[in-house]
């Protein structure tokens, strides 16, 4: 295991950024690859239910970084939800990660209310993989095989659009 010492001597002599071991805890981001199999997340939604991303092989499935207080947030969950609700039937999960603190759970509730897909605190669950969630929102999609399809650190525009889930999502639905 990897001592906070010993990390912080190999941030400081140059031996990565985010691409730290896996050992100590902290999610390597830098590992994320485009078409290659997409680190394990589980969510625990509100009612305490784990729902893992391993049990999902076979489904396109979204992971959605949100908050209460994000603005853009606040536009992305509707259609987000919206989108869900049309595609479902085809094979569509989306995983809410809110990163809310846990004395916040009540607007998490609010807001989880008006959605169509599970929301859960990402302090009570897991997706180390995906690094450290800086920005929001931020997404990642995953395609039918369990592989990394978008990696919501290199996209261009964070939030979700029709458009982009059109040509995004659409052609993973469809395959």
């Amino acid at each position: 295991m990897t001592t906070r010492r010993e990390l912080l001597r190999q941030l400081a002599a140059g031996a990565g950024s985010l691409a730290i071991d896996a050992s100590c805890g902290i999610a390597a981001a830098s590992e994320l690859r485009v078409g290659r199999p997409a680190p394990p997340a589980t969510l625990v939604q509100l009612n305490g239910e784990p729902l893992s991303t391993t049990n999902l092989v076979g489904q396109v499935v979204i992971l959605i970084f949100w908050a209460t207080w994000c603005a853009p947030c606040h536009s992305e969950l509707p259609l987000l939800s919206r989108y869900f609700e049309e595609h479902a039937a085809a094979g569509l999960r989306i995983l809410g990660f809110s990163l809310d603190t846990p004395d916040k759970i009540d607007e998490v509730r609010s807001v989880a209310a008006s959605l169509s897909f599970p929301v859960g605190l990402l302090a009570n669950s897991n997706a180390s993989g995906y690094g450290r969630i800086w920005r929001l929102p931020a997404s990642f999609t995953i395609d039918r095989r369990g592989r990394l399809v978008s990696d919501g650190w290199k996209e261009k525009s964070l939030a979700w659009t029709r458009q982009r889930l059109t040509a995004v999502v659409n052609p993973l639905l469809a395959s």
